[in-house]
Protein backbone atom coordinates (compact mmCIF):
# COMPACT_ATOMS: atom_id res chain seq x y z
CA UNK A 1 0.00 0.00 0.00
CA UNK A 2 1.49 3.32 -1.17
CA UNK A 3 2.24 5.59 1.90
CA UNK A 4 2.54 9.35 1.71
CA UNK A 5 5.36 10.45 4.39
CA UNK A 6 5.43 14.17 6.09
CA UNK A 7 4.42 15.05 9.84
CA UNK A 8 4.73 19.03 8.89
CA UNK A 9 4.22 21.57 6.79
CA UNK A 10 3.83 25.35 6.51
CA UNK A 11 1.75 27.06 3.64
CA UNK A 12 -1.44 28.78 3.71
CA UNK A 13 -4.87 27.43 4.42
CA UNK A 14 -7.31 27.00 1.47
CA UNK A 15 -10.23 26.04 2.75
CA UNK A 16 -11.97 24.78 5.96
CA UNK A 17 -14.30 22.20 6.90
CA UNK A 18 -18.04 22.95 7.61
CA UNK A 19 -18.25 25.17 10.91
CA UNK A 20 -14.97 26.01 10.85
CA UNK A 21 -13.84 29.78 10.78
CA UNK A 22 -13.44 30.96 7.24
CA UNK A 23 -11.36 34.34 8.60
CA UNK A 24 -8.08 31.36 8.49
CA UNK A 25 -8.58 30.80 5.13
CA UNK A 26 -5.33 32.41 3.23
CA UNK A 27 -3.49 32.79 6.29
CA UNK A 28 0.02 31.58 6.48
CA UNK A 29 0.97 28.51 9.07
CA UNK A 30 2.45 26.03 10.17
CA UNK A 31 0.93 22.02 10.75
CA UNK A 32 1.90 18.62 12.18
CA UNK A 33 0.32 15.83 9.96
CA UNK A 34 -0.01 12.36 10.79
CA UNK A 35 1.61 11.31 7.72
CA UNK A 36 0.81 12.96 4.27
CA UNK A 37 2.73 15.62 4.87
CA UNK A 38 4.68 15.34 1.39
CA UNK A 39 1.86 16.48 -1.03
CA UNK A 40 0.35 19.67 -3.33
CA UNK A 41 -2.69 19.87 -0.82
CA UNK A 42 -3.13 18.39 2.99
CA UNK A 43 -5.92 18.03 5.36
CA UNK A 44 -5.70 18.53 8.89
CA UNK A 45 -7.38 19.41 12.64
CA UNK A 46 -7.34 22.92 13.48
CA UNK A 47 -5.77 21.44 16.92
CA UNK A 48 -2.52 20.35 14.61
CA UNK A 49 -2.61 23.97 13.13
CA UNK A 50 -0.44 27.09 14.07
CA UNK A 51 0.14 30.71 12.62
CA UNK A 52 3.37 31.15 10.95
CA UNK A 53 5.43 33.63 13.26
CA UNK A 54 6.68 36.24 10.67
CA UNK A 55 10.19 36.26 11.15
CA UNK A 56 10.29 32.84 9.29
CA UNK A 57 10.38 31.90 5.98
CA UNK A 58 7.72 29.04 4.70
CA UNK A 59 10.96 26.80 4.54
CA UNK A 60 12.01 27.95 8.15
CA UNK A 61 8.54 27.00 9.03
CA UNK A 62 8.42 23.45 7.81
CA UNK A 63 11.38 22.61 9.62
CA UNK A 64 9.75 23.47 13.14
CA UNK A 65 7.28 20.83 14.51
CA UNK A 66 9.48 18.03 14.43
CA UNK A 67 12.63 18.70 15.54
CA UNK A 68 11.60 21.47 18.25
CA UNK A 69 9.07 19.80 19.77
CA UNK A 70 11.03 16.65 19.68
CA UNK A 71 13.83 18.42 21.64
CA UNK A 72 11.67 20.08 24.22
CA UNK A 73 10.09 17.30 25.34
CA UNK A 74 14.00 15.78 25.76
CA UNK A 75 15.40 18.88 27.32
CA UNK A 76 12.70 20.30 29.11
CA UNK A 77 9.47 18.13 29.67
CA UNK A 78 11.38 15.22 30.42
CA UNK A 79 14.43 15.89 31.12
CA UNK A 80 14.69 19.14 33.36
CA UNK A 81 17.63 20.00 32.18
CA UNK A 82 18.21 23.64 34.26
CA UNK A 83 20.74 26.38 34.27
CA UNK A 84 24.39 25.75 35.41
CA UNK A 85 23.73 22.29 34.04
CA UNK A 86 25.67 20.48 31.36
CA UNK A 87 24.12 18.26 28.23
CA UNK A 88 25.56 16.26 25.69
CA UNK A 89 24.02 16.20 22.51
CA UNK A 90 24.51 13.59 20.24
CA UNK A 91 24.27 14.49 16.33
CA UNK A 92 23.93 17.74 17.39
CA UNK A 93 24.65 18.52 13.64
CA UNK A 94 21.06 17.02 12.74
CA UNK A 95 17.69 18.78 13.44
CA UNK A 96 16.57 17.67 16.80
CA UNK A 97 20.89 18.54 17.30
CA UNK A 98 20.08 22.53 16.42
CA UNK A 99 16.76 22.45 17.86
CA UNK A 100 18.34 20.97 21.32
CA UNK A 101 21.02 23.47 21.40
CA UNK A 102 18.19 26.72 21.08
CA UNK A 103 17.10 25.19 23.53
CA UNK A 104 19.65 24.90 25.94
CA UNK A 105 21.35 27.94 24.95
CA UNK A 106 18.11 29.46 26.35
CA UNK A 107 17.70 27.86 29.65
CA UNK A 108 21.67 28.62 30.38
CA UNK A 109 23.23 24.81 30.08
CA UNK A 110 26.35 23.99 29.05
CA UNK A 111 26.64 22.78 25.95
CA UNK A 112 28.33 19.08 24.44
CA UNK A 113 27.69 18.20 21.04
CA UNK A 114 28.99 14.76 19.09
CA UNK A 115 29.73 15.57 15.37
CA UNK A 116 31.87 15.15 12.44
CA UNK A 117 35.08 17.56 12.65
CA UNK A 118 33.55 19.51 9.21
CA UNK A 119 30.48 20.52 11.29
CA UNK A 120 32.39 22.18 14.03
CA UNK A 121 33.12 25.61 12.79
CA UNK A 122 28.73 26.31 11.84
CA UNK A 123 28.29 24.56 15.26
CA UNK A 124 30.35 26.65 17.25
CA UNK A 125 29.14 29.76 15.66
CA UNK A 126 25.50 28.87 16.70
CA UNK A 127 26.47 28.42 20.37
CA UNK A 128 27.98 24.71 20.87
CA UNK A 129 30.54 25.39 23.84
CA UNK A 130 32.47 22.09 23.43
CA UNK A 131 32.38 19.80 20.16
CA UNK A 132 33.66 16.28 20.21
CA UNK A 133 34.51 15.15 16.85
CA UNK A 134 33.20 11.03 17.35
CA UNK A 135 34.47 9.83 14.29
CA UNK A 136 38.01 10.66 15.11
CA UNK A 137 38.03 10.01 19.18
CA UNK A 138 36.10 8.09 21.35
CA UNK A 139 33.87 10.60 22.87
CA UNK A 140 33.21 9.10 26.00
CA UNK A 141 36.91 10.04 27.20
CA UNK A 142 36.96 13.56 25.78
CA UNK A 143 33.71 14.10 27.48
CA UNK A 144 35.00 13.40 30.64
CA UNK A 145 38.56 15.15 30.22
CA UNK A 146 36.28 18.40 29.65
CA UNK A 147 34.01 17.84 32.53
CA UNK A 148 36.68 16.89 35.11
CA UNK A 149 35.25 13.59 35.14
CA UNK A 150 31.96 14.72 36.42
CA UNK A 151 30.23 13.87 33.11
CA UNK A 152 26.66 15.70 32.38
CA UNK A 153 23.30 16.18 33.70
CA UNK A 154 21.70 15.15 30.70
CA UNK A 155 22.26 13.01 27.53
CA UNK A 156 20.23 12.84 24.51
CA UNK A 157 20.68 9.75 22.61
CA UNK A 158 18.91 8.38 19.26
CA UNK A 159 21.79 6.03 18.31
CA UNK A 160 20.73 3.27 20.36
CA UNK A 161 22.72 -0.27 20.68
CA UNK A 162 26.04 0.00 22.58
CA UNK A 163 25.89 3.53 22.37
CA UNK A 164 23.24 3.97 25.08
CA UNK A 165 25.82 1.95 27.79
CA UNK A 166 28.43 4.98 26.83
CA UNK A 167 25.82 7.65 27.17
CA UNK A 168 24.93 6.40 30.70
CA UNK A 169 28.29 6.24 31.26
CA UNK A 170 28.47 9.40 30.91
CA UNK A 171 26.20 10.82 33.66
CA UNK A 172 26.67 11.91 36.84
CA UNK A 173 25.06 11.69 39.76
CA UNK A 174 20.92 12.92 39.46
CA UNK A 175 22.00 12.31 35.38
CA UNK A 176 19.58 11.58 32.70
CA UNK A 177 20.02 9.99 29.55
CA UNK A 178 16.73 10.53 26.80
CA UNK A 179 16.70 7.80 24.20
CA UNK A 180 14.80 8.81 20.66
CA UNK A 181 15.82 6.36 18.32
CA UNK A 182 17.86 4.01 16.57
CA UNK A 183 19.92 5.16 13.98
CA UNK A 184 22.39 2.52 14.11
CA UNK A 185 20.22 0.06 12.85
CA UNK A 186 19.20 2.29 10.12
CA UNK A 187 19.72 0.74 6.77
CA UNK A 188 17.76 -1.04 4.03
CA UNK A 189 17.44 -4.75 3.33
CA UNK A 190 19.25 -7.70 4.38
CA UNK A 191 21.96 -5.09 5.89
CA UNK A 192 19.50 -3.32 7.39
CA UNK A 193 17.99 -6.21 9.33
CA UNK A 194 21.42 -7.23 10.11
CA UNK A 195 22.23 -4.05 12.21
CA UNK A 196 19.43 -4.13 13.76
CA UNK A 197 19.77 -7.67 15.03
CA UNK A 198 22.98 -6.38 16.06
CA UNK A 199 22.23 -3.06 18.05
CA UNK A 200 19.47 -4.90 19.65
CA UNK A 201 22.04 -7.71 21.07
CA UNK A 202 23.85 -4.42 22.15
CA UNK A 203 21.44 -2.74 23.74
CA UNK A 204 22.07 -2.26 27.85
CA UNK A 205 19.46 -3.42 30.15
CA UNK A 206 19.10 -0.73 33.17
CA UNK A 207 17.30 -2.40 36.12
CA UNK A 208 15.33 -0.22 38.77
CA UNK A 209 17.29 -0.97 41.45
CA UNK A 210 20.64 -0.82 39.49
CA UNK A 211 19.05 3.17 38.60
CA UNK A 212 18.41 3.80 42.12
CA UNK A 213 21.55 2.66 43.36
CA UNK A 214 23.29 5.15 40.76
CA UNK A 215 21.04 7.50 41.56
CA UNK A 216 20.55 8.17 37.02
CA UNK A 217 17.37 8.18 35.44
CA UNK A 218 16.78 6.54 31.51
CA UNK A 219 14.09 7.69 29.83
CA UNK A 220 12.34 7.61 26.35
CA UNK A 221 10.60 9.26 23.37
CA UNK A 222 8.73 8.55 20.85
CA UNK A 223 6.77 11.70 18.83
CA UNK A 224 4.91 9.55 16.57
CA UNK A 225 2.68 8.03 19.68
CA UNK A 226 2.18 11.85 21.34
CA UNK A 227 -1.26 11.76 19.15
CA UNK A 228 -3.87 11.59 21.47
CA UNK A 229 -1.60 14.27 23.74
CA UNK A 230 -2.97 17.26 21.70
CA UNK A 231 -3.21 19.88 24.42
CA UNK A 232 0.16 18.97 25.91
CA UNK A 233 1.59 18.90 22.67
CA UNK A 234 0.26 22.40 21.55
CA UNK A 235 1.49 24.09 24.60
CA UNK A 236 4.65 23.22 23.82
CA UNK A 237 4.35 24.66 20.54
CA UNK A 238 3.20 27.89 21.77
CA UNK A 239 6.36 27.80 24.12
CA UNK A 240 8.38 27.04 20.86
CA UNK A 241 6.03 29.64 18.61
CA UNK A 242 7.18 32.62 22.02
CA UNK A 243 10.48 31.27 21.44
CA UNK A 244 10.76 32.02 17.67
CA UNK A 245 9.20 35.60 18.16
CA UNK A 246 11.47 35.96 20.60
CA UNK A 247 14.66 35.24 18.10
CA UNK A 248 15.88 32.39 20.61
CA UNK A 249 14.66 29.73 18.36
CA UNK A 250 16.39 29.90 14.67
CA UNK A 251 15.27 27.10 12.92
CA UNK A 252 18.07 26.00 10.60
CA UNK A 253 17.04 24.85 6.83
CA UNK A 254 20.52 23.30 4.86
CA UNK A 255 18.54 22.96 1.84
CA UNK A 256 15.57 22.93 -0.02
CA UNK A 257 14.60 20.16 -2.60
CA UNK A 258 11.89 20.64 -5.45
CA UNK A 259 9.20 17.77 -4.93
CA UNK A 260 10.76 15.90 -8.55
CA UNK A 261 14.01 15.39 -6.84
CA UNK A 262 12.73 13.86 -4.13
CA UNK A 263 15.12 11.20 -4.53
CA UNK A 264 18.24 13.45 -4.39
CA UNK A 265 16.92 14.88 -1.18
CA UNK A 266 16.84 11.15 0.59
CA UNK A 267 20.09 10.40 -0.98
CA UNK A 268 21.10 14.18 0.77
CA UNK A 269 19.76 12.87 4.33
CA UNK A 270 21.54 9.41 3.60
CA UNK A 271 24.81 10.37 3.05
CA UNK A 272 24.57 12.35 6.06
CA UNK A 273 25.64 15.87 4.22
CA UNK A 274 22.87 17.93 5.94
CA UNK A 275 23.57 20.32 8.95
CA UNK A 276 19.95 20.85 10.26
CA UNK A 277 16.69 20.01 8.28
CA UNK A 278 16.10 19.16 4.81
CA UNK A 279 12.82 19.91 2.94
CA UNK A 280 10.35 19.62 0.13
CA UNK A 281 8.69 22.55 -2.03
CA UNK A 282 5.99 21.57 -4.11
CA UNK A 283 4.55 22.33 -7.62
CA UNK A 284 3.30 26.08 -7.58
CA UNK A 285 0.20 24.39 -9.53
CA UNK A 286 -1.96 23.04 -6.66
CA UNK A 287 -4.64 20.82 -7.34
CA UNK A 288 -7.54 22.25 -5.92
CA UNK A 289 -10.42 20.15 -7.48
CA UNK A 290 -9.94 17.43 -4.60
CA UNK A 291 -10.14 19.22 -1.23
CA UNK A 292 -13.63 19.44 -0.63
CA UNK A 293 -13.27 14.93 -0.22
CA UNK A 294 -10.56 15.21 1.83
CA UNK A 295 -12.04 17.90 4.16
CA UNK A 296 -15.25 15.75 4.15
CA UNK A 297 -13.15 12.42 4.96
CA UNK A 298 -11.35 13.89 7.96
CA UNK A 299 -14.55 15.46 9.63
CA UNK A 300 -15.84 12.31 9.37
CA UNK A 301 -12.92 10.62 11.16
CA UNK A 302 -13.30 13.55 13.92
CA UNK A 303 -16.92 13.51 14.25
CA UNK A 304 -15.97 15.84 17.36
CA UNK A 305 -17.30 19.49 16.62
CA UNK A 306 -14.15 21.31 17.96
CA UNK A 307 -11.66 19.03 15.27
CA UNK A 308 -12.72 21.31 12.48
CA UNK A 309 -10.24 20.58 9.93
CA UNK A 310 -8.63 22.73 7.20
CA UNK A 311 -7.15 22.58 3.35
CA UNK A 312 -3.67 23.58 3.38
CA UNK A 313 -1.36 24.51 0.19
CA UNK A 314 2.04 23.51 1.41
CA UNK A 315 4.82 25.89 0.47
CA UNK A 316 6.87 23.62 1.92
CA UNK A 317 7.09 19.82 3.63
CA UNK A 318 9.62 18.87 5.91
CA UNK A 319 11.71 15.46 5.73
CA UNK A 320 13.32 13.61 8.64
CA UNK A 321 16.65 12.42 9.17
CA UNK A 322 19.67 12.26 10.96
CA UNK A 323 23.04 13.96 10.61
CA UNK A 324 26.39 13.31 12.20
Amino acid sequence: KPCVMGYEVSGTIEAVGDGGDRNLIGNPVIAMTRFGGQAELVVAPVTQIFAKPDPVTFEQGAAIPVNYLTAWALLVAMGGLKKDEAVLIHNAGGGVGLAALDIAKHIGATTYGTASAAKHEFLKARGLDHAIDYRNHDWLPVLKDLTKNHGVELVIDPLGGKSWKKSYRALRATGRMGVFGMSTASASGILGKLRAMKAIAQTPRFHPLGLMNRNKGVFGLNLGHMWGEGEKVAGWTREIMDGVAEGWIRPHVDRAFPFDQIAAAHRYLEERKNIGKVVLVPDARIRRHSWKHRLHRVQWLNPEPQLHAAALAPRCAAMRGGSS
